[in-house]
């Protein structure tokens, strides 16, 4: 199965989850290295554009992944408080998110997305004894639509 990030530049050459794990996330704690991707490299976009300052578009680059299809927990919105999606996020998604990572059963956890409910981010625990089976398979610059800006 392919996954897409969109990231800095300076920060493509990473894929251990040391950032999310420095300041934590929606669905990691702090402490946790995660890999944040999305289904579609439309969603990666919209998920990268809602932490980038608006005056500031760093030189960015689409990581293309391939994870094993059989090494997925989905989790649904029924299977979410109400609340889920606000931002702050509720600390309970960190929550869900460490119980899964300590059953340390897949490689990815399949979550609805907040901006878009329709949509999935793939979120990669990097310390699955299988992650190395996660492959970078494509990496090329992306093209900053400045029209994304206002």
């Amino acid at each position: 199965m392919l996954v897409y990030r969109i990231t800095g530049r300076k920060h493509v050459a990473d894929i251990s989850g040391i950032g999310a794990g420095i300041y934590g996330g929606r669905w990691n704690k702090k402490g946790t290295p995660v890999l944040y991707t999305g289904e579609s490299i439309e969603i990666a976009l919209l998920e990268t554009i809602v932490h980038i300052p608006p005056m500031l578009v760093p030189a960015l680059v689409l990581l293309t992944f391939e994870i094993p299809g059989n090494s997925i927990t989905e989790i649904k919105i029924t299977d979410l408080p109400k609340n889920w999606s606000d931002y702050p996020a509720p600390t309970i998604l960190t929550e869900i998110a460490e119980n899964w990572i300590q059953k340390g059963q897949t490689i990815a956890l399949k979550v609805p997305s907040c901006i878009i409910h329709s949509s999935h981010n793939y979120i990669l625990n990097c310390n699955h004894p299988d992650y190395n089976l996660v492959k970078l398979i494509d990496q090329k610059d992306f093209i900053f639509d400045n029209r994304l800006r206002k």
